[in-house]
């Protein structure tokens, strides 16, 4: 009941919250940084089972293991359907993409701050670059302005004063709190970060009728029926995250992709822990699994 409100609610505030972005919208979405347990099952937890990654993309909930052992360690996977797209799109903008990097720093301290606070997979800060290249002083034709390109009417919806004398989406806190209001409202209408993303671009109702139209709630498979503008945005999205990170996160996956790398880091770890245990001494052996 809660999901269909959540839903009814996406498609009313779809005309008036989002127009921000490309064909008009905008929006932002939740998720928990708080825990890093992988192995844990919540469905409905924006957490979606706390997945943070290190320098080389593995995940850091992972036991101490062997660099062999770590070697053969589940990594996110870029989908196929995307791979051309990072990287050409890297290849293409290598040299401004350097530029908003060197300048990034005391924007993403900021940003991160605030996201964690909102229970966001920080590496949603990269949707800023996307939206405004992290220049403050932006305004889009439409009248979207700020570095996260919030349109007045999404802007006031979420908190923010934007009058004459005072416009607050050009306040980097401030904004920056408002849209991660904004995906966490997206986020639980959608409960997948690629539309998520894209809902943030075209707006919920605009996704929710790509759903309806083709029958599925995959990014890739419904694409088609989404804006030019808004698929490319999703793709800009995992491109720039590729490009700092060097490596993919949930935010880059779809929820089936998400689940598929939480059961197979759950099936690493079971692996390593029977491997360790036939390889204990017979007594410590009996008394691990007494233990346990």
């Amino acid at each position: 009941m809660f999901r269909q409100k959540m839903f009814k609610a996406g498609i009313a505030a779809g005309s008036f919250i989002f127009m921000a972005a490309a064909p008009g919208n905008k929006t932002v979405t939740a998720f928990d940084n708080t825990s890093h347990s992988c192995l844990i099952n919540e469905p409905d937890s924006l957490i979606k089972d706390g997945h943070a990654f290190d320098s080389t993309g593995l995940c850091t909930c992972l036991p101490d293991l062997s660099i062999t052992q770590l070697s053969a360690a589940p990594r996110i996977e870029l989908n196929r359907q995307v791979a051309g797209f990072v990287n050409n799109y890297i290849h293409v903008n290598d040299f401004y993409l350097d530029k908003i990097k060197v300048k990034s720093t005391p924007f993403f301290t900021v940003i991160d701050t605030i996201l964690f606070q909102y229970n966001l997979p920080v590496e949603l800060k990269y949707l800023a670059v996307i939206e405004s290249k992290l220049d403050n002083r932006i305004v889009s034709g439409a009248g979207a302005a700020g570095i996260w390109q919030l349109m007045p009417s999404a802007a006031r919806s979420f908190g923010l004063k934007v009058n004459g004398k005072n416009d607050e989406r050009r306040n980097i806190y401030k904004s920056t709190a408002a849209a991660a209001k904004c995906l966490v409202y997206l986020h639980n209408i959608f409960d997948d970060w690629l539309l998520t993303l894209a809902a943030y671009n075209s707006g919920p109702a605009r996704v929710l009728s790509a759903i309806k139209k083709s029958g599925s709630r995959n990014f890739w498979t419904l694409q088609k029926y989404l804006p030019a503008e808004t698929r490319e945005h999703v793709k800009k999205f995992i491109a720039i995250h590729y490009y700092f990170e060097g490596h993919g996160s949930l935010a880059t996956l779809t929820k089936a992709e998400t689940k598929a790398h939480i059961d197979d880091v759950a099936e690493f770890v079971k692996k390593q822990e029977l491997q360790e245990t036939d390889t204990l001494p017979a007594e410590e052996n009996i008394t691990k699994l007494t233990v346990r």
